[in-house]
């Protein structure tokens, strides 16, 4: 697949997945995309926890159920109707997640590139994280990004230990396809903006 084709084809997939198993190769090429992600130097601050155990992928869907209701909640009447419809995780029909972390003492105390800018390290990780999504595209699986937790929650179920702390849940494996159109916008939730809107000269 194409670069420009797998960036345009890509979505959030919720609900398309097929139940069947991830193969072990297919995992270990995505897994490699995300590792090939640049880093602030050089200091790969992430690392890749896979999750395929029927009853800890129940429990983590079963918190994230919680939190979508909190969530639910505290909309007004009508965005509430828009949103409830909307399925927001895949985490028991994927079969496999991957929690995606950040160490930011990877890499010792003198990160070149991160002396001003702090966060490099964290947009590191979310670079990690596209890599993996494209290659999976192109790979013809399905990736969804889970947010609806508690990030307590999620740094014990890992066992993050010290400053490390999760990024992303991504719920992966193979789909029956891909929606043409993205869920958000199929459901009315947000339609985006066109690039014009995006690009400005010289200044915002």
């Amino acid at each position: 697949m194409e670069t420009y084709e797998a960036i345009f084809r890509r979505r959030d997939v919720r609900a398309e997945y097929t139940g069947q198993p991830l193969d072990d190769a297919v995992l270990h090429r995505i897994l490699e995309a995300g590792h090939a992600a640049p880093s602030v130097g050089n200091s790969q601050p992430w690392d890749f926890v896979i999750v395929r155990d029927p009853a800890r992928l129940a429990e983590f869907a079963e918190h994230v159920a919680g939190r979508r209701s909190a969530f639910a909640n505290s909309l007004p009447a009508d965005r509430k109707d828009v949103f409830n419809p909307i399925k927001i995780e895949g985490i028991r029909e994927s079969g496999t997640g991957i929690v995606v972390t950040y160490d930011p003492q990877r890499g010792g105390p003198n990160i070149l590139g991160r002396h001003t800018i702090d966060e490099t390290g964290l947009l590191s990780v979310g670079l990690a994280i596209q890599n993996m999504w494209l290659a999976a595209t192109a790979e013809g699986i399905g990736m969804g990004w889970v947010s609806f937790y508690e990030e307590d929650f999620l740094t014990n179920f890992v066992g993050c230990a010290g400053a490390c702390r999760p990024v992303a849940w991504l719920c992966i494996g193979p789909v029956t396809h891909l929606e043409e159109v993205p869920d958000l916008v199929r459901f009315g939730w947000n339609k985006g903006r066109p690039l014009e809107e995006a690009v400005h000269s010289e200044r915002l």
